[in-house]
């Protein structure tokens, strides 16, 4: 068997042990036949018999079927040997569930059943011209009516069996996000971080897009998804490494930032002006005497760092509302001191790293380009060397960030026309490898006027709205109060699916210094 052929027998029988959807799918056209490997053709047979039995993929139950195959000695030493070591090589994969890519996987086994289906057909009409059976063989070759088409060459009818399933998927898996987030943030944008969505952040320069996707990376990490991170040129590997490992460690590697210092936590306006009438309140008393009408016209005077620290000082017994399920919550803004600390040294940050990779036992691929050199076509050669040398499957793409990608392999002379290729092409990508992709674009010069984006802030081309299926922009007051006190506004500026206003915005809380671009978000 030739190493490409066992390279997709081992990804078809790794969907059959983990995906029930991918399993589901494939058992209407399903022929042992199809594998030339001996050893995954009888791990094939104990899944479908275990769907059969159960409805399911067998998971982490197909060592127990390995296991009692043993007992019955059904397997030869050498089979033993070869499903061991490939069930040993999945024990990341267990337990992933919907956060397995069986769709990508599914597009993949049919074109390798149909190449299967097409050289065993071709190999009767070569054994009939090696019997001298010419008149046979030329029958034979004329026969050929194949049984496995992509959906796309049949398309689907309405009305029928095939139909019924992808309508359970259409309101199923195909809705499920691939990362989600608690709270507000997560009401605001998790429907839309779903394979197949194409999400973009708007934000003029140093905004935090970077952050913000390299959070979103880490936090998929941390959710049993595989990340592929395309560094376009903004940043270099060093900065990207250092930027990761002050997350993961939560401490900065420079002095200035391990200084004693304040970082926010939410709390509620209510409790801040003494109006909250909760029985379980965490304190009896507020930290401004104001009405609710006053505060709110007046904010920006009571919601600053230098009132925030007075008061803090004034009033150390104050504690802020934790009650995040409270339906009467107005949120707002405490601030919670922090110690200082030394700063992260090189063998921690890589400590902090092995540890937290070995806990989640996810994947993260990183490659950097210089800017203005990555293109979609060096992006689809990598991501295919990637799987076929290391069986690597992004769940969730990243692109940091889309406008310093080149157009070159589009042959566009135009530079507005360059971004709408880009665009239209990274939408394509998310739709032929059923991933989230997920980049960021340049705000234009009135964005650093503006306390809020929308639509009218896309920079070069308008187009770019309508590639993704949703678009967030990163908003900060232009006099910095919000960036002092580690806040970031984060509103929709387009999403395909549902109602969506510019004016719907939700406030995350960061404390960057240690390398979080999200700590509690809430809404006001």
């Amino acid at each position: 068997m030739r190493d490409e052929q066992e390279f997709i027998e081992r990804r078809i029988v790794t969907g059959m042990i983990v995906s029930t959807d991918y399993l589901e799918r494939i058992m209407r056209f399903w022929n042992p036949a199809f594998l030339e490997s001996s050893e995954l053709k009888t791990i094939a047979r104990w899944c479908t018999n275990y769907f059969d039995k159960y409805k399911k993929a067998p998971d982490s139950d197909i060592q127990t079927l390995y296991m009692e195959a043993l007992k019955r000695e059904e397997l030869s030493k050498a089979d033993a040997q070869y499903i061991e070591e490939l069930l040993e090589s999945l024990s990341n994969e267990y337990g992933r569930g919907t956060r397995f890519n069986s769709a990508y996987l599914y597009d993949q086994t049919i074109k390798y059943f149909k190449a299967q289906e097409l050289e065993q057909h071709n190999r009767e009409v070569e054994l009939l011209v090696a019997k001298g059976q010419i008149e046979d063989a030329e029958k034979l070759a004329s026969s050929f009516s194949p049984t496995i088409f992509e959906d796309k060459e049949i398309g689907l009818e309405l009305g029928s069996k095939e139909a019924m399933a992808a309508i359970d998927r259409a309101f199923t898996s195909a809705y499920i996000p691939v990362v989600t987030y608690p709270g507000a943030l997560g009401e605001l944008w998790n429907d839309q971080l779903v394979r197949g969505g194409f999400v973009a952040f708007l934000a003029p320069e140093k905004r935090g897009k970077s952050f913000m996707l390299l959070e979103i990376a880490l936090r998929a990490i941390r959710q049993k998804a595989n990340v592929a991170y395309f560094e376009a040129g903004d940043m270099t590997e060093a900065q990207v490494l250092r930027r990761i490992c002050i997350y993961i460690a939560r401490r900065s590697d420079k002095e200035k930032y391990c200084q004693k210092r304040f970082r926010p936590v939410g709390d509620c306006v209510l409790n801040q002006l003494n109006l909250c009438d909760r029985s379980d309140r965490n304190c009896d008393h507020g930290v401004f005497e104001v009405p609710l009408d006053i505060f709110y016209n007046s904010i920006s005077q009571f919601i600053n760092m230098d009132t925030l620290k007075e008061k803090y000082e004034e009033l150390p017994d104050y504690e802020p509302c934790d009650s995040h399920s409270c339906d009467k919550r107005k949120g707002s803004v405490w601030l919670r001191k922090v110690d200082p600390c030394r700063p992260l040294t090189v063998k921690q940050a890589k400590d902090a790293v092995r540890r937290f990779f070995k806990k989640y036992r996810r994947r993260f691929k990183l490659v950097n380009y210089p800017a203005g050199t990555l293109t979609i076509s060096e992006m689809r050669k990598v991501l295919d060397w990637w799987e076929r040398t290391d069986s690597f499957v992004p769940d969730v793409i990243v692109v940091d960030y889309a406008d310093l990608m080149s157009a070159g392999d589009g042959n566009i002379s135009e530079f507005r026309h360059r971004q709408d290729y880009v665009w239209k092409s990274l939408r394509a990508l998310s739709q032929e490898r059923h991933v989230l992709v997920l980049t960021a674009t340049q705000a234009d010069a009135e964005s650093y006027k503006r306390g809020r984006l929308s639509m009218s802030n896309f920079s070069e081309d308008k187009r770019k709205l309508a590639h993704v299926t949703a678009q967030y922009g990163l908003n900060q007051d232009p006099q910095g109060r919000e960036k002092k006190l580690g806040i970031l506004r984060v509103n929709e500026i387009v999403v395909r699916e549902g109602d969506y206003s510019n004016d719907r915005e939700v406030h995350i809380l960061q404390d960057l210094a240690a390398g979080r671009p999200f700590l509690e978000s809430f809404f006001t």
